[in-house]
C-alpha cells in the first residue's frame, strides 16, 4: 500500500480504518497497474493519469467514489452531481462492504472512463476515453 495512503488510513478511527484498509487492498488487487496517491487530501487511484477510484471520510460514512461510475449502470452506486460522471457508495461498517460488488465496479472502471486529466484544457468538457 502507498505510504501516504497508509498514513491516511492510520489517522482514521478504528471502524473507518478497517473499511479503508479493506478498500485499499481490494483496489490494489484489482488495479495493480494504477498509480495511487493522496490527492486533494484523500486516497485516489489513477489509470492513464485519470482519477479512477478513491475514498474519503465524510459525515455519512466512508465514501467510495468512482469518477466514471455513473456509466457503470449499477444500482448500488449513487450519482452525486450531474456535471461529472461520478458515482459513490457510503460505508458505515465493515459488514456493509460487498467485495463482489466492489470488484465488479473496479473491473468496470477499466472499461468505462472519462478523460478527467484534460478537463481543464477542455474548459470543463468531459470526453469519453473508453
Amino acid at each position: 500500500m502507498n505510504e501516504d495512503i497508509r498514513a491516511y488510513n492510520d489517522a482514521l478511527d478504528d471502524g473507518d480504518r478497517e473499511i479503508a484498509d479493506l478498500l485499499a487492498q481490494t483496489i490494489d488487487d484489482h488495479l495493480p497497474e494504477a498509480e495511487s496517491k493522496v490527492w486533494h487530501r484523500h486516497p485516489v487511484w489513477f489509470l492513464e493519469r485519470n482519477p479512477t477510484v478513491g475514498y474519503s471520510k465524510q459525515k455519512k460514512g466512508l465514501r467510495l467514489m468512482f469518477w466514471s461510475g455513473a456509466g457503470f449502470d449499477e444500482p448500488g452506486l449513487t450519482e452525486i452531481g450531474g456535471k461529472f460522471k461520478d458515482a459513490s457508495i457510503y460505508y458505515r461498517t465493515l459488514d456493509e462492504v460487498d467485495l463482489a460488488d466492489v470488484g465488479r465496479w473496479l473491473e468496470k472502471s477499466k472499461a468505462i472512463a472519462w478523460d478527467y486529466a484534460n478537463i481543464a484544457k477542455r474548459k470543463g468538457v468531459l470526453e469519453r476515453l473508453r
